[in-house]
């Protein structure tokens, strides 16, 4: 596994630090962060990086955020070279990994559309969906329990949006995922 240097990092923030144009949108009623990713083309990670967002899930009308800056970010943080992790780092990573997968914005992304599909229940039934993310039987493989729901979630999750917050995008536009 690669991670940027703390060098790369620092050389990021200071190259973008105020030559980075900032495209500066004001949130208007109905706007979601998820909404507005796909519309400027920025992930919901660095819109709420970059506007210092402590609850995705809670914008306001009348607030204004970066976009561009966003964008710019990430592409800067993309070509800055990778160096190989060292023993350490990969040891610090691999006992966080799990804990630092999901962040603010997956969390709420993947709860909003837990919320949607099942209202939250790991026991709700919809003809052959089921359980909190309703997944069919097939893709459970005869394991209901809440873990195994959590874990082929993910999977699912990873594998057809490579996000909860592209799945959630994708609900909103086409009322699944």
């Amino acid at each position: 596994m690669k991670k940027l240097t703390i060098l790369g990092i620092l050389a990021v923030t200071l190259f973008l630090g105020k030559a980075a144009s900032a495209e500066q949108v004001e949130i208007k009623a109905g706007d979601t962060l998820s909404e507005l990713s796909v519309k400027y083309g920025v992930s919901i990670d660095d819109l709420v990086k970059i506007n210092n967002i402590d609850d995705p899930s809670l914008i306001y009308v009348g607030e204004i955020i970066e976009t561009e800056a966003a964008a710019n970010t990430a592409q800067a943080a993309t070509a800055v070279s990778e160096q190989p992790a060292t023993a350490a780092t990969s040891e610090a990573t691999a006992a966080t990994s799990t804990a630092s997968s999901y962040t603010a914005a997956t969390s709420s992304a993947k709860e909003w559309i837990a919320q949607r599909e099942s209202g939250g229940s790991y026991d709700a039934r919809n003809g052959i969906y089921i359980g909190r993310y309703q997944l069919t039987a097939s893709y459970l493989n005869g394991d209901y329990s809440a873990e195994n729901q959590e874990r082929v979630a993910d999977a699912y999750v990873a594998s057809r949006y490579g996000s909860w917050e592209n799945a959630q995008a994708f609900w909103l536009a086409n009322g699944w995922y």
